[in-house]
Order: structure tokens, then C-alpha cells, then sequence
């Protein structure tokens, strides 16, 4: 399931940021910048999966450093193409359920932007653990997702006995794949968050939700 979604992303990166041009969530993504820049200034992030660069792109003028890590170069060709501050922001490859162990003091926030509805819930605890060795154990973490609403939100396919849900997407080569996209309720966040993390804040809009807590 993993290799297929990466090998999705991948084909999908000079399309990607189609996904934030749907006109009825333009306030609502507005928004959810305006939420992210705020939390992550002056912050020395790491950021998870971070795609295209989309969103680093908009809190790196106002964070104190970056390091955006993505396991698709073809998505990290796109990020590093972008303009950012000088000597701010680096790329890395990374996978995430294999991040590398931080140092001390390297990072005081993680940042993981529309990856967590991805990550099956069998396997949430080993991510979470991921991040918390990554960015090391104090440090700020930062959640943004979809929440599923209907007419807007691709339909869900299948249910499967982990309670995990799952799409039906387009590759660009016109071949279809089945990702994971889960849409947590906040009491299932806090609770499967609550054993890695403390001072859990959940915000949503009608299209997105945004955690913040702070790794144990």
C-alpha cells in the first residue's frame, strides 16, 4: 500500500497543487495559512512529507529555520524550486516511517501537512514515535488534514477491518490506485494521540481540522 501511494505522489507532483484551487475552500484555506504561520514563528521546524513545498512556503518567511523532508524527489524538485529567505529553508529525502534521530535543540517543531489521513491507524502509534524521535521529545507538533464533507471530499470506497478508510484515485497515466484516507473525529485524534503527546488543541473548520500538541 505504501509503494503505491508513494509511486502516486510521485506521478502526481507537477499537478499536485491542484488539490488547494476547489473555489468553496479558498476562506477556509486562507485561514488555516494564517493558523500555521502564526504557531510555526520562530519556530526551527521539521517538516514531514512536505510535497510540493506548498506549505512550507507560506510559514518559512516567518520561521526561524526549516528542514522539509519528503521521500518523492520528484515532489522535492518542485519544493526546491520556489522561492524562500535566504539560508532558511533545506530539503531533504525521508521516509517517515524511518526518520533519522535528532540532535539537541535541532528542532523545536514538526510539521506534517495532509499526511496524517494517510497513515493507516495500525499504524499511527509507530509514526507518531517517528516524529517524536525526529524532532525530539518537548517539541511542538503540528496536524493538518482534510475533513470529509460531502460533494466535495472524492467518495470513500471501502472500509477495511481496521476501521481505515480508503479512495479511489487517478494516476496521470490514467490508471487508478486505492490510497488510504482516513477522517479521525476529534475524540479519536485524543485519544490516539494522547499516549504520544500532551496539551492536545484541536481546531476545525468545515473542510480542515489542525492539532497542535506537544511531544512526550
Amino acid at each position: 500500500m505504501r509503494e503505491a501511494m508513494n509511486k502516486y505522489y510521485a506521478q502526481r507532483a507537477s499537478t499536485y497543487e491542484s488539490i488547494y484551487q476547489k473555489p468553496e475552500r479558498q476562506a477556509d484555506l486562507q485561514l488555516l495559512q494564517q493558523r500555521v504561520a502564526e504557531v510555526l514563528k520562530n519556530q526551527r521546524v521539521l517538516e514531514i512529507a512536505c510535497g510540493t513545498g506548498y506549505w512550507t512556503e507560506r510559514y518559512a518567511p516567518v520561521a526561524t529555520s526549516v528542514l522539509a523532508t519528503d521521500i518523492n524527489q520528484a515532489m522535492l524538485d518542485i519544493a526546491q524550486a520556489k522561492a524562500y529567505p535566504p539560508e532558511r529553508v533545506q530539503f531533504a529525502l525521508a521516509d517517515t516511517f524511518a526518520l533519522p534521530v535528532a540532535t539537541a535543540s535541532q528542532y523545536s517543531a514538526c510539521f506534517a501537512g495532509f499526511l496524517w489521513s494517510h497513515i493507516k491507524r495500525e499504524e499511527q502509534a509507530d509514526v507518531l514515535a517517528q516524529f517524536s524521535k525526529a524532532a525530539g521529545k518537548g517539541s511542538m507538533l503540528v496536524l493538518i488534514d482534510n475533513n470529509y464533507v460531502e460533494g466535495s471530499s472524492g467518495p470513500v470506497a471501502r472500509t477495511d477491518l481496521e476501521g481505515n478508510t480508503h479512495q479511489l484515485r487517478m494516476q496521470e497515466d490514467g490508471s487508478r490506485v486505492e490510497i488510504v484516507k482516513n477522517f479521525p473525529a476529534d475524540s479519536f485524534l485524543r485519544k490516539k494521540i494522547g499516549a504520544a503527546a500532551r496539551d492536545i488543541r484541536i481546531v476545525r473548520t468545515e473542510y480542515f481540522w489542525m492539532l497542535t500538541c506537544i511531544l512526550k
